[in-house]
């Protein structure tokens, strides 16, 4: 196993709480969540999950980073349909209770996986935006580097600013693209955190690399003081 360079220690933020939501499906949520459970020596939880063909985000996380039980929480919802939570949860004739969604309460540093993106709905009356405000921790968006990702990525910016969500960041994965993340900071006013590639092999290697060459322990450092978090 590969011995990483444990940033939460240098940047001493043992009760952070951030929230990797996406703006789109299949955006690479997975991705960075890993990234950041690895860089940050944080726990990783996915509070609700649609799609159980291939275990599930957690189990994927863990053998990824090869964490062991204490680094991973467990769901407080499991469906087997990799649809829209509200409908996933219908299938199976069973509801999701909003109010047993609440913050573990952990001494180390947590990264939390959304279902799907800011707009998700969650019930018929009750959207993942909701569940955000009432969260009320930094939100580090995922979005598609390439064509599409303005609109779908200002919109998800507008809706969470509308509320007063704290937004840390936006990270991007795919091909680099030579202007999107400029315009992107430009009309939504969010700093670019990182640009990811597109990953042919993944391991935690690779992502302890990225880590390195992106300098993340420093931007990310930068980005929660400003924040006061």
């Amino acid at each position: 196993m590969v011995n990483f360079y444990n940033a939460s220690k240098k940047m001493n933020f043992k009760n952070l709480r951030l929230i990797v939501c996406g703006t789109d499906t299949d955006i690479g949520k997975t991705i960075v969540s890993s990234l950041l459970v690895q860089g940050l020596d944080a726990t990783y939880w996915k509070p609700i999950q649609s799609g159980l063909e291939d275990g599930g985000d957690t189990k994927t996380i863990c053998k990824l980073l090869q964490l062991p039980p204490e680094r991973s929480l467990p769901e407080k919802y499991k469906f087997k349909a990799a649809v829209s939570p509200h409908w996933a949860a219908e299938k199976e004739n069973r509801i999701i209770d909003p109010k047993k969604l609440n913050l573990p309460l952990i001494n180390k540093p947590l990264i939390i996986e959304t279902a799907g993106g800011v707009l998700v709905p969650l019930t018929r009356n009750y959207l993942q935006i909701d569940l955000l405000k009432k969260w009320m921790i930094p939100v580090i968006l995922v979005a598609r580097s390439g064509l599409g990702t303005l609109n779908h990525t200002l919109l998800s910016i507008e809706a969470l600013k509308n509320r007063g969500i704290p937004i840390l960041g936006i990270i991007l994965n795919g091909e680099l693209h030579p202007d999107n993340p400029k315009t992107l900071e430009e009309f939504g006013k969010v700093p670019i955190i990182a640009q990811l590639p597109k990953f042919e092999h993944l391991s935690a290697r690779v992502l302890s690399e990225q880590w390195t060459k992106q300098g993340l322990t420093s931007t990310l450092s930068g980005l929660i003081s400003d924040q006061s978090i």
